[in-house]
């Protein structure tokens, strides 16, 4: 470990963890190694998680030209919701990957291999975020409290789909864009063909940020007989499939604003496209810079999703302005 990782308030440090962050730095002592499991001190997925509900909130309420206060609940909701959900998907996802994540050098200092979490205290904090969450998701109206209770299906199975199938970022997309549905869902009360077209194009945008997540361990996944869309590519395949998972994704993203803007507003339309635009053009330079046996610099691309994402919301957001 670095020499960073030997200072008290780092010890106990996962290896891909952000340098500096507040867990290992404020955090009590006894609460760091629960708030690794859920990986806080890792804000990208919380990131990746809650994006998807922004899209869906803001679209929605373009669409149907209504603002209230409940809206900006939704938008807390959805991010403290995310944070919550996010960690007990990843506390359930290194329970169930506790006797491979120590094979794994990325994963191996991770809370339950290193020891410092035990797995029924895993399965018990687990079980503490996702209540805390549904209390949130109760707040929400019902059709979207159904959609809630129907998301904890995917985010059951993903950590087995590495097992089965040479595709578990697909499962991956399906539990991390089900926020789509659920955002546009609180706010309209119904769920709309827009939403789904966003959700779609949420699940492509995961299999182009995740495939290039994946490339770190495909080496470890090769030897233990883990399977990823990394591996089923290869490195001579891989620009290609995420240049048309790119594609996909902006198309989808496209389709979902034409059918979900209103007719006759024209600026708004315009200024709702730049968003899909914008973040094609950020995933474009993502894959210019790929270089698949780079670690450090696939980690920096799949961290800079956090911004790719947030072009469509800052855009849905001036349009909802305009």
């Amino acid at each position: 470990m670095s020499q960073h990782g030997t200072t008290p308030e780092a010890e106990g440090q996962v290896a891909d963890a952000v340098r500096g962050n507040w867990v290992d730095h404020w955090a009590p002592a006894w609460l760091r190694p629960y708030l690794r499991l859920s990986r806080a001190d890792r804000p990208i997925g919380t990131w990746l998680l809650l994006l998807p509900c922004w899209w869906g909130l803001l679209l929605s309420m373009v669409h149907d030209g209504r603002a209230s206060w409940f809206d900006l609940w939704i938008f807390a909701g959805c991010g403290i919701g995310a944070f919550l959900m996010r960690g007990a998907g990843c506390t359930w996802n290194d329970f169930t990957d506790r006797h491979i994540d120590g094979s794994v050098a990325r994963t191996a200092s991770r809370p339950i291999p290193s020891g410092r979490v035990s797995a029924k205290q895993a399965l018990a904090w687990t079980a503490a975020q996702a209540l805390v969450s549904f209390a949130i998701l109760l707040t929400f109206p019902p059709m979207a409290i159904a959609l809630g209770v129907l998301s904890l299906l995917p985010v059951a199975i993903y950590p087995f789909a590495k097992r089965f199938t040479w595709w578990p970022q697909v499962f991956l997309g399906i539990a991390f864009n089900w926020g789509a549905l659920l955002a546009w869902t609180a706010h309209s009360g119904t769920l709309g063909l827009p939403a789904v077209l966003l959700y779609l194009s949420g699940m492509a945008w995961t299999l182009f940020y995740d495939t290039i997540y994946a490339h770190q361990d495909k080496e470890d996944d090769a030897l233990i007989g883990v399977k990823s869309t990394a591996r089923l590519f290869g490195d001579e395949a891989t620009p290609k499939w995420l240049a048309r998972f790119l594609v996909v994704s902006i198309a989808l993203m496209g389709l979902a604003i034409i059918a979900a803007a209103p007719r006759g507003e024209i600026l708004q339309l315009v200024i709702l496209i730049g968003g899909p635009w914008a973040m094609g053009w950020h995933m474009l330079w993502q894959l210019r810079k790929l270089d698949v046996n780079d670690n450090d610099r696939l980690l920096m691309l799949f961290r800079a999703n956090r911004d790719a994402g947030l072009l469509p919301v800052l855009f849905f957001a001036a349009a909802l302005l305009a």
